[in-house]
């Protein structure tokens, strides 16, 4: 071999070639290791030792391994890309944290986001959710949160809504007070408080079905969030409603039972809200999971039954 004084140095791909090959120890795993063929690495390879004027490598087996010449220019080659990896990382700019702020309710926080928080940053590539729990609505256009997870019938304006949780509603109360009432007498429920959140419209749309028509009243509980409307009926204060998936877990534990098989669609739901023609990747990505982890949620229920 000759040395070729017409080049100051082989390519740096080539040098590169030359580390993987020494790594991997055959031309047909650096192929697979880099994405490119065979004949192209054996061409790198004979770029570099035309260019030095000596073998690199030896066969041996199924593979090759470096002559001594070889495995000093190796050890000069990798400390000059260490240099240069040092020297790109110093004056590279910080890549910014992916991060997305999330404004939600206490009670969607509690009942369903929570248990699914960690899958969700988890990625790939990881994601941090910075939590914004509070029952105020989030001024998006403002920048005080980047998503808002909020209740409704889909009309926001100024924003872009997904549903993305539909509910099924179903009256629940301790066992004590379930024992005393009859499913097809659905007229008995309201010898009781009625126990419900921000309005009655959950219970108005249960008992429509049921034929009868529900007025305000006075025994009835009002509570802002809906972890303190189930908390409140576990206390033994009235009856509330199941509003599927948010209080399985309240019927899992026992704590709560169901009051017949009766059950209707809400007329809101969850929703996920962004701004209009909102770009940003990471809450492209934030809202892509979250759409997910709902869809797993709805498949890994029953079918809505209405058993009177």
């Amino acid at each position: 071999m000759t040395h070729n004084t017409e080049s100051p140095r082989p390519p740096l791909a080539s040098l590169e070639t030359v580390c993987v090959v020494a790594r991997e120890g055959s031309f047909s795993a650096a192929a697979l290791a880099t994405g490119v063929t065979h004949g192209a690495i054996s061409r790198r390879i004979a770029t570099v030792e035309n260019w030095l004027g000596y073998a690199l490598f030896e066969r041996h087996g199924r593979g090759v391994r470096l002559t001594p010449d070889g495995q000093r220019l190796v050890g000069r080659i990798e400390h000059a890309f260490s240099i240069i990896d040092g020297a790109s990382d110093q004056w590279r700019p910080a890549r910014a944290a992916r991060i997305v702020k999330v404004s939600m309710t206490p009670a969607f926080a509690q009942l369903w986001l929570f248990d699914r928080l960690a899958a969700l940053e988890a990625g790939p590539p990881p994601l941090t959710i910075a939590l914004d729990i509070t029952h105020r609505n989030a001024d998006l256009a403002a920048g005080e949160a980047d998503v808002a997870i909020r209740c409704g019938r889909g009309h926001w304006p100024g924003l872009d809504a997904q549903p993305f949780l539909p509910e099924r509603l179903y009256p629940i109360a301790i066992p004590a007070i379930a024992a005393k009432l009859s499913a097809r007498k659905p007229a008995q429920l309201l010898d009781w408080p009625l126990l419900h959140d921000s309005d009655i419209t959950g219970w108005r749309a249960w008992f429509v079905q049921q034929g009868i028509a529900l007025k305000p009243r006075p025994q009835d509980r009002r509570f802002e969030d809906y972890g303190v409307v189930l908390a409140a009926a576990q206390a033994g204060l009235g009856i509330a409603l199941a509003r599927e998936p948010f209080s399985d877990g309240w019927l899992a534990r026992g704590n709560l039972v169901r009051i017949g098989r009766f059950d209707v669609p809400s007329p809101v739901a969850y929703h996920v809200l962004t701004a209009k023609r909102e770009t940003r990747p990471e809450v492209l990505d934030f809202v892509s999971r979250i759409m997910a982890a709902a869809a797993r949620c709805r498949g890994g229920r029953l079918p809505p039954h209405h058993i009177p």
